[in-house]
């Protein structure tokens, strides 16, 4: 597979993580019916647990689709972190991570788009992530640096186990998407949840300068967290066992991975 083919896998993977995991915290979190009752309205959003399985399913979803195109990463720390463990060559890092990027970008600026047309429409934080008087429950700078550190750590220790060869085959995009939703279950009240550098990005491009002051935090916590993963299971948990490249799966394979074939 051609390295073009795969950034545009990636491109549009993180255009849908972000359209349909932001844009359901934006359009759908606390949509409302009608009343049932003199100024009361039938509650009929998703809330805090939809928009969690909203990114799960995103991450699920794409998983199946592109997974044997570029191993759907949809996140620059899970390539950091799979580079870091010995399953994706340096070479392409930067080219997944600017398709990411780009990606996140379009995505969160068609949920913008979609947003704005309801009248009474004013901005706001388009599901952005933040710490402080920005964190929705205004948890504070070292709790939500911590919070993302981890949270990624364990995403990628998910990953890294689900894809590993001896992993029961076929089941790696469902625990993968379990294990975003929980992560976003656990952290969406600390941090809005990033455990993605490019979903953090792109929705604060659209929010305002001050979710932009504070966007290196969901870069840095994130790509640490990755790493950390990525040598430790490759160091102790994978110890003794030699991990694939990363890239496609052979086209009779039916279940998506993030290895490639030995040549």
């Amino acid at each position: 597979m051609s390295l073009v083919k795969k950034c545009m896998a990636e491109a549009v993977g993180t255009f849908w993580l972000v359209l349909g995991g932001c844009g359901s915290a934006v359009l759908a979190a606390t949509f409302v019916g009608g009343e049932i009752a003199p100024n009361v309205a039938f509650p009929l959003g998703l809330g805090f647990v939809g928009v969690s399985l909203a990114f799960g399913l995103t991450v699920l979803t794409m998983a199946y689709a592109i997974g044997h195109i570029s191993g759907c990463h949809l996140n620059p720390a899970v390539s950091f972190g799979l580079w870091a463990g010995g399953r994706f060559p340096s070479s392409e890092l930067l080219p997944y991570i600017i398709s990411q990027v780009i990606g996140a970008i379009v995505g969160a600026g068609m949920v913008y788009l979609i947003a704005s047309g309801q009248p009474d429409f004013g901005g706001g934080s388009l599901a952005a992530n933040g710490y402080g008087e920005l964190s929705p429950g205004s948890f504070s700078l070292f709790s939500c640096f911590l919070t993302e550190v981890v949270m990624t750590f364990m995403f990628l220790i998910v990953i890294l186990g689900s894809t590993d060869g001896r992993a029961p085959k076929g089941f790696a995009p469902i625990s993968i998407g379990l294990a975003l939703t929980l992560i976003h279950l656990i952290s969406i009240p600390v941090t809005n949840t990033s455990v993605n550098p490019a979903r953090s990005l792109g929705p604060a491009l659209f929010s305002g300068a001050e979710y932009l002051a504070q966007v290196w935090l969901f870069w840095v916590a994130p790509i640490l967290g990755a790493l950390l993963a990525g040598w430790f299971y490759n160091g102790v948990l994978a110890a003794g066992y030699e991990p694939d490249i990363t890239g496609g799966v052979p086209s009779e394979q039916p279940v998506v991975t993030t290895s490639r074939p030995r040549q």
